[in-house]
């Protein structure tokens, strides 16, 4: 009788290969449009050659700056797009395995955290976006990692806002401290 603890190499890559059942394909295809809904920034990578680990390290990566990670078949991607509304997004046009990352608050969070990813793994792969509703490609993408973030765009315009009033504040201070140098020297003068 034959070892069932040991997983013959053939089966284990026809378990890989086998297709989704109709079901499993319909929930990635819910998952995903759910993504697309409230999604401001939207990237694509292919992961090919990145190990489990690897994987993990950027699930847990984008999870923390609450970026979704989806893995998907280019169909399923296809049509979650065309139910969006982003018919235009030509998902079958991607090279590789792709996979799909959004951010719900945030247009350039996405994009900069797997571009920062793809520098220290080099067999990701940047394939393009979504911005403003029309595909952008990598190099744009790599653009748009390059500008600050929402928070930190705010902390620029609170700064720019705050700068003028500051100003202000000090001309008037320094106004009040010339007419209480002028009394002091004044009292000075009219008691010697």
């Amino acid at each position: 009788m034959p070892n069932k603890s040991v997983v013959c190499p053939t089966d284990f890559y026809l378990f890989i290969y086998m297709a989704k059942s109709r079901r499993a394909k319909e929930q990635s295809l819910k998952e995903v449009g759910a993504m697309l809904q409230g999604a401001r920034g939207i990237v694509f990578v292919d992961y090919a050659g990145l190990t489990v680990k690897e994987m993990q390290e950027l699930r847990r990566t984008l999870s923390a700056k609450g970026v979704a990670f989806e893995v998907a078949k280019k169909t399923v991607l296809g049509r979650a797009f065309k139910s969006a509304g982003l018919s235009q997004v030509d998902v079958a046009g991607l090279n590789g395995m792709v996979s799909l990352a959004t951010s719900g608050t945030d247009e350039v969070e996405a994009a900069r955290e797997l571009t920062a990813f793809a520098k220290t793994h080099e067999k990701m792969k940047l394939l393009g976006g979504v911005l403003e509703g029309a595909f952008v490609d990598a190099a744009r993408i790599k653009e748009l990692a390059k500008l600050p973030g929402k928070q930190e765009l705010l902390g620029i315009l609170v700064g720019t806002l705050q700068a003028p009033l500051a100003g202000f504040v000090n001309v008037l201070q320094g106004n009040l401290r010339g007419l209480v140098q002028v009394l002091r020297a004044a009292a000075d003068k009219t008691k010697a």
